[in-house]
This record gives structure tokens, sequence and C-alpha cells, in this order.
């Protein structure tokens, strides 16, 4: 379906019998003075389901003739999908099932049982849980709801756009993307009615598929997908839509965890609003070519796509915001180890506020000491390191090494003088009721385990760093047994934060 044939199919969607009014513009007054320019924000977390799946979902459903009706709608979802999907079938009285992953947070479970639907939950993620779906809908007769390859679907998804041209004029607009159907709509729709907007997707560093897709000319399928913006956490995107977004995207981007974390902040700032990781994506991809100087002229527009969030993750978010504002450095220093040092480092940092710091006495020659200093920006941060290089500190900025975000900086407590051989990775999990047992109980008692770090972020998956003291000939046979667990890991043992402090 070319541009003009998605205008039609969005003319002809039926989202307005849910959405009898338009979802509203938000102007962003303190993100706009810190850009230099205007900010808008379309509020897709206003639906009655805080998200804009609902445009999709009953869109497809309402075309549903009177028979595929009666069979009742089934769908896979971790999330928005399935409570468009229950909310949709509830408005129109129809039976419906969701599978959802076993890892999916109790909010959004609890809020599409609210709605009347059937949950089954199974599997780890959502690939998992879509082969369940689709054994589930050949033996019972259901219709499949898919989340975002399908024309009516997309086209559901597009009105979005069609709003847009009544209600703003902007020169650009940045869409978050995960399979693609969002953007794919927005752009074909936009770049038909008004084609000199540029539409910019955006996409997290670790959940690429679409960046990866247009830059190869091929649907690319990832072999690890991050979860933080679990909503865009898709491992391939969909035919229909990668052909949209190839042809109708003025350039797809991406964005890293701390920036959707800021991004996330300045809609509060500016709305009180808390947006999902996810809804995020557009305001900080909306930054990153603000950085860049690349925003066109005029009002700049980010979809503010969806707000179901777990509280439980808020803890997490505030505490990388500053790192993504480039607020806080965080700094691994060595200084000598004897008495009047700390006070010396102390009086270099002068009175700008420390954020952390952590130190172990390690040696009678030198310490380690990891510590994070508020900073007003990048430039700060580069000041803070002349004055050391003058002094003669020696220094590692840990700011973007996310070891030392996720694990070192919560662990900082020296050497054990004891281990050896040691060998450091971290891996990545299914949270759920007992995944963290078993995780060690797959993992077995062959190596001695000399590292065990573990926190749990409210998230869909638990991070984990863990030591193996390993021999050189035994090595081989670790990473095979590590490879056979089926998580997702990374060897950690020359990370520079380990190297300072755990080793």
């Amino acid at each position: 379906m070319d541009h003009h044939g998605m205008l039609t199919a969005a003319l002809n969607a039926r989202v307005a019998e849910v959405l009898p009014d338009p979802t509203p513009i938000t102007e962003a007054p303190l993100l706009s003075a810190r850009l230099g320019f205007p900010v808008l924000l379309k509020r897709e977390d206003m639906t009655p389901i805080f998200s804009f799946k609902l445009r999709g979902a009953y869109n497809r459903i309402a075309h549903l003739d009177h028979a595929a009706k009666a069979r009742g709608v089934i769908a896979a979802s971790a999330g928005n999908h399935a409570q468009g999907v229950a909310y949709s079938a509830a408005r129109l009285g129809l039976r419906a099932r969701l599978v959802m992953p076993t890892t999916t947070p109790l909010i959004k479970i609890d809020a599409v049982r609210r709605h009347g639907a059937q949950v089954d939950l199974f599997g780890d993620n959502y690939s998992e849980a879509a082969d369940h779906e689709a054994e589930l809908a050949r033996a019972t007769g259901m219709v499949t709801i898919p989340p975002f390859d399908d024309h009516v679907v997309i086209a559901g998804q597009a009105t979005i756009a069609l709003e847009l041209l009544r209600q703003a004029d902007c020169g650009s607009i940045f869409v978050p993307v995960g399979g693609g159907g969002l953007a794919g709509g927005i752009a074909a729709v936009i770049k038909a009615v008004r084609p000199q907007v540029r539409v910019i997707g955006v996409e997290p560093n670790d959940s690429d598929a679409m960046t990866q897709s247009i830059r190869a000319g091929r649907r690319v399928e990832l072999e690890h997908v991050g979860t933080f913006a679990d909503g865009v956490a898709v491992r391939i995107v969909g035919e229909h839509t990668f052909e949209l977004c190839r042809h109708y995207l003025d350039d797809c981007i991406t964005v890293g965890v701390d920036e959707i974390c800021a991004a996330i902040k300045d809609v509060f700032e500016d709305t009180r609003t808390v947006l999902e990781p996810a809804g995020a994506l557009g305001v900080a991809g909306l930054k990153h070519y603000a950085r860049q100087g690349r925003v066109p002229h005029g009002a700049a527009l980010a979809i503010a796509s969806g707000a179901n969030v777990n509280f439980s993750r808020l803890a997490f978010v505030a505490e990388r915001t500053a790192l993504g504002e480039r607020h806080e450095a965080m700094l691994a220093v060595t200084i000598p180890e004897r008495v009047g040092a700390f006070l010396e480092f102390a009086t270099l940092i002068g009175d700008r506020n420390i954020t952390e710091f952590n130190y172990r006495l390690s040696s009678r020659q030198e310490a380690h000491i990891f510590v994070g200093i508020e900073t007003g920006g990048p430039a700060e941060a580069d000041e803070i390191a002349r004055v050391l290089n003058q002094r003669g500190f020696r220094y590692c900025d840990l700011t973007d090494n996310e070891l030392a975000k996720s694990h070192v900086r919560h662990m900082v407590g020296g050497r054990a003088r004891e281990v050896r051989d040691e060998v450091l990775f971290s891996f990545e999990f299914p949270e759920r009721p007992g995944a963290l047992l078993k995780f060690l109980t797959a993992l077995g008692s062959r190596w001695n385990i000399s590292l065990f770090h573990y926190r749990n972020n409210g998230g869909a998956w638990g991070r984990v760093l863990c030591g193996f003291e390993a021999s050189a000939d035994q090595r081989t046979a670790l990473i095979e047994r590590l490879a056979a667990l089926g998580f997702a890991y990374r060897e950690e043992t020359t990370n520079p934060a380990a190297e300072f402090f755990l080793r």
C-alpha cells in the first residue's frame, strides 16, 4: 500500500467511534525554552488505555464481519496492544483472549482483566507468547488481531496524522518505532498531504530493528533485544511496516537508556505526566536531533505514545536521568594512599555537588574512588577532567559505562585477594517470581562463584553480574555452559569499571 492508499484507509478508519475527540496537542514550554524552538507533544497517553494502541486494535476489530466477530478475538501482547484489544472487544460486546508473557508486569495483566478479557500467561517473551497464541487461534477459531503488521491496524494508528494535520503546523514529527505500525502509518499520511514535513522514527539503541533494516535494505532480525523500553522491544519489524517506513520516513535514529530517562523527566516537568520509556522515545529523539543542530525550521512535535509504566521502575528512571541530561559525571579516580589525599581531591572538586562517593582500601600505594559529580553539562565535566589531569590524578570516565551504572556503583567494596583466575559475565534473565533461583539452578555448581550482584529495577528482565573462578583450560567449557543457559550474556572481565573496583 502506498501513501495515498494509506491516506484513504485512515480516512475510512472507525477510530472516531471509540475516540470521538482528537487527543490533544500540549505545548512543552520548559523544553522549548531550553532548546530554543517550539516543542509540541501529541498526547496519545490520554486515550482510555493510556496508549495509541487503542486506535489500531479498535479499527481492526470494528472492520470484522459478523461471523468473525461471533468467533471472538485473540492476540499476543506484552502490554498496550493487549489493553487495546480487550477494551475494544468490551466496547463491541465480543469475547477476547489475550496471551501475555509470564514476565508481564501485574499492572498490565490487571488492566486487561478489568476489561473482561481472558488472560493466558505463557513464555518469557513476546515471541513465545505469539507462538502460543497462534496455536490457540487454530484450536479455538478465534480471530487474531495483529499488533502492527496489518494494513487495517496501521490505518488506525495513522488517524493520529489526520488529527495532527488539523491541530498543528510543525516542521518535524518524531515518532517511536517498535514494529513500525505507528511510524509507518503517520509517515505515509503526512507525506501524502504535507510532504515538506520531516518525519523521524526513534528507536532504543539496543532495540533498533527498523534502523538496521532500513540501512540493510531488508528486514533484519535482532539476536538480542533490549527490554527497558518494553513497548518497542521487537526482534523483527513487520513486512508492511518496513515498506512504509523505508519509503516515507525521512530518517530513523537511535537513543540510549539515559536519554530516554531524561526525556521522561522533561515531559513530567512540563505536563506532570509520567510517560513509559517507549512513550518518551519521540522526545528523546527530538532532543538528540537538537543537539546535532538538525531540527528543521518550525515547531518540532513528538508523539507521546503511552504512559503504562510500573511505579517500581521510577526509581531506576530517576537514577539514570541525571546521566542522560549530562548533569552527572561518573568517574573512577586513582589517588595516592596517604593521609590528606581525600581532602586534596575534594578541594579540586570545589563546591560542586558530590552525588556519590565510594571507596574501599585496596592497597597501601594507591586508592580507587568511584565518584559521581553534579555538573551543568558536558563542558563542566570536561573542566573537571582538565583539573584532574593538571594535578596528576589518573581517572577513567565511566559516565557511559553500562556495567558501572547497572552494577558497580552499587557494590564498590574492594578486591578479594583470595580469588584466582576470575572471569566476569553480565546476564539478563526473565524477571518473575523464582527467576533468580531458576537462574542459579541452571548455572549449576561446577565453577566457584567469586562475585554475584543482582538488582531488581522493576522491569521485565533482571540483570546479574557474576564472577567465576575458571583457569585458562576451563574457560572453553564455561563459555559452552553459559551459551547453553539460553540467557543473554556478555563477558565483562576487561571492563574498566571492573578493573578499577572489582578485580
